[in-house]
C-alpha cells in the first residue's frame, strides 16, 4: 500500500508542476507570442506578472482543497486537483498568440493560469498530507520527500523537453509549435496520476477520524481561529522556500539569458545542473531531517540563504562554470529547507484541521512572495542596474525567516499524526 501511495503521490504532484518548469522554459517565446512587442524588459515583466497572476487563485483553491481534505478526504482532493491541473496546463497548449486573437491571447493565458493556481493551491499540502500519513514515524521526512523531489524532477523534464526543442528546432518552429509540446504533455499525464489516484483508499488517520465523528463540519474557519501561531509561523520561514525555489528554478533561464548575456543553451544546462542538484539533495536531505529532526535543518537552510545568496549570484556571472556552481549552492539550499518544511507543515497541525491550516499557512508565503519572485527580481535588476539585486532580496527574506525558526518554531518530528489536540504556545 505504502508503494501504491508513493507513486500516486509522486505522479499527480510531477504533473502539478511540470507547468511551472514548462513555462520557464517557454518564458523568453511566449513573451513573443502573447504580448506587444513594443519593449523586450516590458514584454518579459508582462509574461512574468501572468506567471504571479495564477497565484492569485491559490488562496481559493487553497481553502477550497483545505477545506474538501479536511471534511471529505484526502485522496479525493488530491484526484480532483490532478484533474484541474492537467485540464487548463493542456488548453495553454492549444492557445492562440497576440497576433491571431490580440488581447485576447494574454487574458486566456491568465485565465488558465488562475486554473493552475487553484489546484496548486491544494496539491502540494494535500499531497504531503497524505503521504505522511502513511509513513512510518520514523521516516515520515523520507517519505514526504517524494513532494519536493517530484517537483525538482519535473522542473528537470521541463528543462530536458525545453533544451531539446530548443536544440532541434529552428525559432520559426519552435514558435509555431514547438512550445506547445510540453503543455499538452500534461494531459495524458493528468488521467495516468488521476487513475493512481482514484483507486486508493484514504489514509490511517482521516478514516480514524472518520469512525470517530472527529471530522470538523467547518475545519477552514477552526484552522483560522485555533492555529493562528502556527499558521504565521509556517508563514515565516516558508517565505524563503517559496522565493527561493522560484528564483533558483522559474526565473533562472531567463536572468541568465537576459540579463547576464549566456546564450539559451547554456541557461538552460546551468538550470539544468542545479535541479539535478536539487533532486539528488532532497533524499539526504531528509533522512537528516529525521534523525535530527526539523528545527536544525530549517535554521540551517535559512542561515545559508542569509549568507550565501548574493556570492552565489555573483558566481552566476563569473561565467558558465561559475553559474553551475552558484545555481547548485542556491538549490541545496532550497533542497534543505523544502524537505524539512514539507513534514513541520503536516505535524504541526491537528489531524482534523491538517489540510486546512497547513493550506493557508503554506499558500500565503506562495501567494505573496513565491509567485511575485521572478517579477520582482526582474524589476530589482532593471532599478538597480545591478545583477546581484536578487541575491539581496532573497539575503534579507532568509535572514528574516531564521528568526521565526529560532524564535517560534517547536520541534514536530516526533508529535503523532493521529491527534487532534493544538499544540500550546
Amino acid at each position: 500500500m505504502r508503494r501504491k501511495v508513493t507513486a500516486a503521490t509522486a505522479v499527480g504532484n510531477f504533473v502539478e508542476w511540470f507547468d511551472s518548469g514548462a513555462y520557464a522554459v517557454m518564458s523568453a517565446t511566449i513573451a513573443g507570442l502573447f504580448f506587444p512587442q513594443y519593449d523586450k524588459t516590458a514584454s518579459l515583466l508582462a509574461t512574468w506578472a501572468v506567471f504571479a497572476g495564477g497565484f492569485i487563485a491559490r488562496p481559493l483553491g487553497a481553502a477550497f482543497f483545505g477545506r474538501y481534505g479536511d471534511r471529505i478526504g484526502r485522496n479525493r482532493m488530491l484526484a480532483l486537483s490532478v484533474l484541474c491541473m492537467s485540464g487548463s496546463t493542456f488548453l495553454i497548449g492549444l492557445l492562440p498568440g497576440y497576433a491571431t486573437v490580440g488581447i485576447a491571447a494574454p487574458l486566456l493565458l491568465f485565465l488558465f493560469r488562475a486554473v493552475q493556481g487553484f489546484s496548486t493551491g491544494g496539491e502540494y499540502t494535500g499531497a504531503a498530507a497524505f503521504i505522511m500519513e502513511y509513513a512510518p514515524d520514523d521516516r515520515r521526512a523520507r517519505y514526504a520527500c517524494v513532494v519536493p523531489l517530484t517537483v525538482g524532477i519535473a522542473s528537470v523534464a521541463g528543462s530536458l523537453v525545453g533544451l531539446a526543442l530548443t536544440s532541434l528546432l529552428d525559432e520559426g518552429d519552435l514558435r509555431t509549435w514547438g512550445w506547445r509540446v510540453p503543455f499538452l504533455l500534461a494531459g495524458p499525464l493528468g488521467l495516468i496520476g488521476l487513475y493512481l489516484r482514484s483507486r486508493l483508499q484514504d489514509t490511517p488517520v482521516f478514516r480514524s477520524m472518520e469512525r470517530r465523528e472527529a471530522v470538523q463540519k467547518a475545519p477552514l474557519r477552526e484552522a483560522a481561529r485555533v492555529c493562528r501561531r502556527q499558521v504565521l509561523t509556517l508563514f515565516g520561514y516558508s517565505i524563503t522556500n517559496a522565493v527561493g525555489y522560484y528564483l533558483m528554478s522559474s526565473y533562472m533561464i531567463s536572468y541568465m539569458s537576459e540579463e547576464v548575456g549566456y546564450s539559451k543553451a547554456e541557461s538552460m544546462f546551468a538550470s539544468l545542473v542545479a535541479m539535478l542538484a536539487y533532486s539528488a539533495a532532497c533524499p539526504p536531505a531528509a533522512a537528516a531531517s529525521d534523525r535530527w529532526g526539523r528545527k536544525p535543518l530549517l535554521l540551517l537552510a535559512c542561515t545559508g540563504f542569509a549568507v550565501l545568496t548574493a556570492p552565489a549570484f555573483w558566481l552566476i556571472g563569473t561565467g558558465l562554470p561559475g553559474a553551475v556552481v552558484g545555481g547548485s549552492v542556491l538549490a541545496v539550499l532550497v533542497a534543505v529547507i523544502g524537505t524539512s518544511n514539507v513534514p513541520a507543515m503536516v505535524e504541526m497541525f491537528p489531524a482534523q484541521l491538517r489540510a486546512s491550516g497547513s493550506a493557508i499557512g503554506y499558500t500565503a508565503a506562495y501567494v505573496l512572495l513565491g509567485g511575485t519572485a521572478p517579477f520582482v527580481a526582474t524589476g530589482l535588476v532593471s532599478l538597480s542596474g545591478t545583477p546581484v539585486a536578487p541575491g539581496f532580496y532573497l539575503m534579507g527574506l532568509g535572514a528574516v525567516s531564521a528568526l521565526v525558526v529560532l524564535l517560534a518554531f517547536r520541534e514536530t518530528f516526533r508529535l503523532p499524526l493521529n491527534r487532534t489536540t493544538v499544540l500550546e504556545d
